[in-house]
């Protein structure tokens, strides 16, 4: 793919379960960006398909700057739809983690900027559903860097956050009532992820962090390499 509409793809940052995430020039504003498209084999699939843009729209009724920032929608040739978001230059937590433990206060700082992420959702009345290393990302700004909840594909309203069909959620992070497709999800879902996140941040051993005996294979949105895949992306 060397374009998406007028953008220059440099590369591919990810593959998740339902979308590829690919770096992107974009020429008028002569910087970099992060375009999430829909994959193939979900094409048809018209829940998939709605599920896919409503991170668009729960991100642009949000806008915050702890969130990743949507920049377009738009539609390939094929009628996939596709979502430009800012780019995380600084990589997923996830990354981060793979290099080696993070210092004590770093750890601490950045579980504490997820929470502040997490609870602009929930005072949107949006849970997550999917928080995970992944799924956060770092922005470098003027005085330093961002913390960023990105990948809100699985996320909904809490109005409507129950009734799905499929197990969705990143292994080692979902909480039990995720196993049950019928059960409701709320805040109390992201606070256990949350939960997860301090142990794998904070835990002396890798061993306290495994995922639980229930979890089976992971259903992850996200982009693995910048993202961790993000969101980016996102």
């Amino acid at each position: 793919m060397e374009r998406i509409g007028v953008y220059r793809v440099e590369g591919l940052l990810g593959v998740g379960s339902f979308a590829t995430v690919w770096l992107a020039h974009d020429p008028m504003l002569d910087i970099r960006v992060a375009i999430k498209v829909l994959a193939e084999n979900w094409h048809h699939d018209v829940r998939v398909r709605e599920r896919f843009l409503d991170e668009a729209r729960l991100l642009s009724r949000m806008e915050d700057d702890r969130l990743v920032r949507v920049r377009l929608v738009g539609e390939l040739a094929d009628g996939r739809p596709y979502i430009v978001l800012d780019w995380a230059d600084g990589g997923s937590l996830r990354q981060r983690l793979a290099a080696g433990p993070l210092p004590v206060a770093t750890a601490l700082d950045t579980l504490a900027e997820i929470a502040a992420g997490v609870a602009v959702l929930h005072r949107h009345r949006v849970v997550h559903r999917d928080l995970s290393p992944g799924n956060i990302l770092f922005r470098s700004t003027a005085d330093g860097e961002r913390v960023l909840i990105a990948d809100l594909g699985l996320a909904k309203a809490l109005a409507v956050a129950s009734g799905l069909t499929m197990r969705v959620g990143t292994p080692g992070y979902m909480a039990p009532e995720q196993d049950d497709p019928l059960a409701v999800v709320d805040e109390r879902t992201d606070v256990y992820a949350l939960g997860r996140l301090g142990l794998r941040l904070l835990a002396p051993s890798p061993a306290n962090t495994g995922p639980p005996a229930n979890t089976g294979p992971p259903a992850n949105t996200g982009p693995p390499a910048n993202t961790g895949p993000p969101a980016n992306t996102g």
